[in-house]
Order: C-alpha cells, then sequence, then structure tokens
C-alpha cells in the first residue's frame, strides 16, 4: 500500500537541516552585528554646535559637552532643550543603525 502525504524521497530530513544550518548561521550573524552595533558611538550637536551628545551603540549617554555659550544661568530651559534635541537625535542614529544591521541579516527563504 502506498503511502500517503509525506515528501516523496524522504527530502524532509534534508532540507530541515539545511534550514537549521541556515538558522545557526543568522544567529551568529545577528550575534555579531549587535556585539558591533554596541561597540560604537553615535554623536549628535544641536544650537549650532553649542551642546553635543555622545551615545553608545547600548543607548547609553556616554559624554555630553556644552559650550561655554550654552551656558546661561539666565535661560536654563534653552539648554535643557539643546541637551533633549542632541541626545534624541543620537538615539535616532542609533536606531537607524541597528534597522541597517537588521536588514542585513537576511532571510531563511
Amino acid at each position: 500500500m502506498a503511502r500517503r502525504g509525506g515528501f516523496p524521497g524522504g527530502g524532509m530530513p534534508g532540507n530541515m537541516a539545511n534550514l537549521m544550518k541556515q538558522a545557526q548561521k543568522m544567529q551568529r550573524q545577528m550575534e555579531e552585528n549587535q556585539k558591533e552595533l554596541e561597540e560604537k558611538e553615535f554623536t549628535a550637536k544641536s544650537g549650532g554646535g553649542a551642546v553635543e551628545v555622545t551615545v553608545s551603540g547600548k543607548k547609553e549617554i556616554i559624554k555630553i559637552k556644552l559650550s561655554e555659550e550654552a551656558v546661561d544661568p539666565e535661560d536654563i530651559e534653552t539648554l535643557e532643550d539643546l541637551i533633549m534635541a542632541a541626545a534624541n537625535e543620537a538615539l535616532r542614529q542609533v536606531d537607524e543603525e541597528s534597522s541597517k544591521f537588521m536588514q542585513m541579516g537576511g532571510s531563511l527563504f
């Protein structure tokens, strides 16, 4: 009696093993990409360079640099806004780079 269903010639095990190898390769590549991203630094400026914020690929602020002109005791709010703008731009750069790495990961199929 002929078997019903299944895969002719027992092709499934070979295909499954191949898919597993590809998945493992992609996993290693994604881990390498993540490590590379975490080691990068992203810097953004605001206020014409008066404020500079540097973040790591882990999205941690690692440096804030202020020019003397940015520090006005009479206008703290502007300085706060400039710091926030530079920090948000640096974090956006991390997200953009992260998206590039994800696209490079490829596909199983």
